[in-house]
């Protein structure tokens, strides 16, 4: 088989832009329209909603706006969809849905996808004595969700039934991109060169127009972003893909791009652990085919494990974060001794109504650098905004503090200018627990036409970390390095966040730059960089190899302050952490630094 399928990805979160779908559908020429909506923080905020109104629990907006307007064309052009819009009721999304199309004639058959909600069988999982990933911690008293992170698989066995629009619940990001190639190209369980270059051509387009040129280190070259385009793979059936974007769009696919996401979010690179396949991205390699297109190859596979990874999120006590702006003389100082007399008057006030301090508190005063730490510079900035947080088992106290805060208008500093729009109120913190379940005991059904169909998984597993051999980088030349230039010069990076742990993507501009980038960013030489975003002032870095894009991978342990809706960082998903390190000082000898000018 020589045909190539194109899917393009038209979201990658619950909240993307709407321009994305319909710019695929006209100017992309896909075969499959993807969308990825889920995080851990959005299972949670589904759950409760389904809580309230059983047929809630999904992201609507996928029924309401994206198909409403998007279905004919979508028929016309006999593009398949495949969403994990169904969250925790991908049963309710497909009946909305359903009834959509029956409304506004349009004739698209919809098949959905359960068996990931583990929350019916809580018990059962409680009773099995399930602990926690990495801390060993016991499975939380009262979970608000908890799911499985399903494959590419019960995708393609509802494509194989006739579904022109496939919906799930939690699966894993690429899996809805994975599916849609075991569909097309007939891959097996046991083909991971295959399922592992499936896998990635989903990781590349699973955040929209990240792989475009958004959120690119070097940002001034990528145009025009008010029409930037959205991710297209060209996948082909050995697994081997085409990144790409729509014609006649902005931004920017080049290596550069297309490696920063590859690097975006992962951990180990030679195995970045999937229910499908473990992934060895270490020796992927990226070339320019023409503009705006960049082939991606070398993509190898590995035997999955016999478990999925479960994500469960609970809730433990109340966190709020409140804003407040000041212009003027001294403003940074001025509003960070704000911050500290309301948490001193909480104090007083919390002591005589027998409240309990506070769990955790958080001062932070953008415009000075707070979030740099030891590497701030002094700007002496006549404008600035107090980030005021806290969290407490209850509400109560939350409460009274951001009054106390308000009041600071006509007790405190001259210069406020506003609390960043809306009073602030006080949520839930929902924090985040991971675990593993075998694949055996989780049936996986799908529903089409009124029919359950049990889909067959290879639950076998077989993943051996013992085989994997591990890359080095090549060392710098013995030479004098008498220059210093910022890492910037020299790599693109990319940040991101999995649970409470952070990840720094770092890939070099010239493979001849790797070598005095990898001896100057050691794992020690990162950790006390980095240090002031671990709790304990120190920290536990992993580095890893990626010498077919001249890359690393650095993985920064419990960095994020609890990570997500639970961390009261201005930054609780390390976006920033990469553009920090960027301006890392490296030694480079004369030549090296005449050539990165």
């Amino acid at each position: 088989m020589t045909k190539t399928i194109r899917v393009g990805c038209a979201s990658g979160f619950w909240g993307d832009s709407y321009i994305a779908a319909p710019q695929l559908i006209e100017k992309g020429n896909i075969d499959y329209l993807v969308f990825d909506y889920l995080s851990e923080i959005t299972m949670s905020i589904m759950a409760r909603a389904m809580a309230k109104d059983a047929n809630a629990g999904y992201a609507t907006d996928f029924v309401t706006v994206t198909m409403a307007q998007n279905a004919r064309a979508i028929a016309d052009k006999k593009i398949k969809v495949i969403a994990n819009a169904g969250g925790i009721n991908p049963r309710a999304c497909a009946a909305a849905l359903e009834a959509l199309l029956a409304k506004i004639g349009v004739d698209l058959k919809v098949a959905w996808i359960e068996g990931d909600d583990l929350m019916p069988t809580v018990e059962h999982w409680k009773a099995a004595g399930l602990t926690e990933m990495f801390t060993g911690a016991s499975l939380p008293e009262k979970p608000v969700s908890m799911n499985a992170y399903l494959g590419g698989f019960p995708v393609a066995a509802a494509l194989a039934t006739g579904a022109d629009v496939v919906i799930t619940g939690r699966c894993v990001d690429s899996a809805v991109t994975l599916g849609a190639c075991i569909h097309e190209f007939g891959w097996s369980p046991k083909d991971y060169d295959k399922l592992a270059g499936g896998s990635l051509a989903g990781h590349i387009v699973e955040c929209g127009a990240q792989a475009c040129g958004g959120v690119f280190t070097d940002w001034e070259q990528v145009p025009d972003w008010d029409t930037i385009g959205y991710a297209i793979a060209e996948v082909a059936p050995d697994g081997t893909f085409i990144a790409t974007k729509p014609d006649g769009t902005g931004g920017l696919v080049t290596p550069g791009t297309v490696g920063e996401q590859m690097l975006y979010e992962i951990g180990d690179p030679q195995a970045y652990m999937l229910p499908d396949v473990v992934c060895d991205f270490s020796d992927v390699r990226m070339t320019q085919q023409g503009k705006d297109r960049v082939a991606v190859t070398n993509i190898r596979g590995y035997a999955p494990t016999s478990t999925y990874k479960v994500s469960v999120t609970y809730e433990d006590g109340w966190r709020v974060t409140s804003m407040l702006s000041l212009a003027g003389i001294d403003a940074a100082k001025k509003v960070r001794r704000i911050g500290e007399s309301v948490l001193k008057r909480m104090e007083t006030t919390m002591r005589a109504r027998n409240w309990g301090p506070f769990t955790e508190t958080s001062i932070e005063v953008l415009g000075d650098e707070d979030s740099y730490g030891p590497h701030k510079r002094e700007v002496g900035a006549r404008e600035a905004t107090l980030k005021l947080a806290a969290k407490h088992a209850s509400r109560a106290p939350l409460d009274v503090m951001i009054r106390e805060l308000t009041s600071s208008g006509t007790s405190f500093a001259p210069g406020i200018t506003g609390y960043g729009g809306a009073r602030a109120k006080p949520s839930p913190v929902v924090r985040h627990f991971s675990t593993l379940v075998p694949k055996a005991e989780l049936p996986v059904t799908l529903h089409i036409a009124g029919n359950a169909v049990p889909v067959a998984i290879d639950t076998a597993g077989g993943y051996d970390p013992a085989a994997t051999v591990r890359r080095r980088g090549a060392l710098a030349a013995t030479k004098t390095f008498d220059h210093e230039v910022p890492l910037i010069r020299l790599a693109w990076a990319r940040s991101g966040d999995k649970g409470n742990n952070s990840n720094i993507g770092i890939m070099a501009r010239d493979p001849a730059y790797l070598p005095y980038i990898r001896e100057a960013l050691s794992e020690a030489a990162v950790a006390k960089f980095m240090a002031h975003k671990f709790a304990d002032g120190q920290g536990k870095v992993d580095r890893f190899d990626l010498p077919g894009i001249s890359g690393l991978n650095f993985l920064l342990h419990e960095a994020l302050g609890g990570g997500g809706i639970a961390s009261l960082a201005n930054d609780p998903q390390g976006k920033a952490y990469a553009q920090m390190l960027l301006e890392f000082p490296i030694p480079v000898p004369a030549d090296i630094a005449a050539r990165a000018a």
